[in-house]
């Protein structure tokens, strides 16, 4: 049997649960969250400079000789500058293609050949070297730490390497033999690491070192001063070591800027 001091405070109890529920229905209900659909689409645009080498110096007539000795065979430095595109799969891992070409390094060479008797004969070459070079690249980001990240990445794909105004001299013979400009296609692989920083949403600058494997080139055939024709000269072993500046441009603020503005209707409220 309920006490007759338990029906007030039971009906007591019931006004105050009602009350906090009738304000609740008068406030006005938040927005919908609406997530925004992220596009892993980018362009990235890189300039940078090679620092290139040449594993050996070969040309046929090498064979007249019992040894031959090279002296230096050393490359300048030259620009490069590159375009591309690729698709960030998540926040660690990404893939890009691009395309770069590295304009003429001009070569400085010298060797000796040696004959019995003893002989030896010199040779001076000069020349340039230029590519295009094409890679899909894969890359793994380390993390974020004040919006910067380091990565690691490696690429593979093929190199279009041309050797142009290649020269021989041989002052003593009084010798000279030239060849025109001459390219080939040869497999190139690299490796990278650098770091990005994020400078807005859609905006990231890389700076990044990459070791470049470009394979191997020629040059066309040499014809003396003549008139008489000899062996190519082929360079084995093709390398780079470059240093890169990188712009990354993520496609997702195009899309925003193309996407309708989107408005909602105001909430309804309980007529209570």
């Amino acid at each position: 049997m309920v006490s007759r001091f338990a029906i007030p405070i039971l009906a007591a109890l019931a006004v105050l649960t009602a009350i906090p529920a009738a304000r609740a229905a008068d406030m006005p209900l938040p927005p919908p969250v609406v997530i925004p659909e992220v596009s892993g689409w980018y362009l990235r645009g890189d300039i940078g400079f090679s620092n290139q080498k040449v594993g050996s110096l070969f040309n046929q007539n090498y064979s007249r000789y019992d040894s031959v000795q090279n002296i230096y065979k050393n490359f300048d430095a030259a620009p490069f500058f590159g375009l591309g595109v690729g698709y960030s799969f998540n926040n660690w891992l990404r893939f890009d293609v691009t395309g770069e070409y590295r304009a003429n390094a001009n070569f400085h060479g010298y060797d000796i050949g040696f004959t019995p008797g003893p002989t030896f004969w010199p040779n001076l070459y000069t020349g340039s070297k230029s590519e295009w070079t094409f890679l899909l690249n894969g890359y793994v980001d380390l993390g974020t730490w004040s919006n910067f990240t380091p990565f690691v990445g490696a690429g593979v794909g093929t190199s279009r390497n041309t050797i142009s105004n290649f020269t021989d001299v041989n002052p003593i013979g009084n010798a000279v033999a030239t060849s025109g400009p001459f390219s080939q296609w040869s497999f190139a692989w690299a490796l990278y690491a650098g770091v990005g920083y994020q400078l807005t949403k859609n905006v990231t600058v890389e700076l990044a070192y990459r070791y470049l494997d470009l394979g191997k080139a020629a040059t066309g055939t040499m014809i003396g001063f003549d008139g008489t024709t000899d062996t190519p000269f082929e360079f084995r072993h093709l390398t780079s070591n470059d240093v890169k500046l990188g712009l990354r441009f993520n496609l997702d603020a195009l899309y925003d800027s193309l996407r309708p503005i989107q408005y909602y209707a105001p909430p309804l409220r309980s007529k209570g």
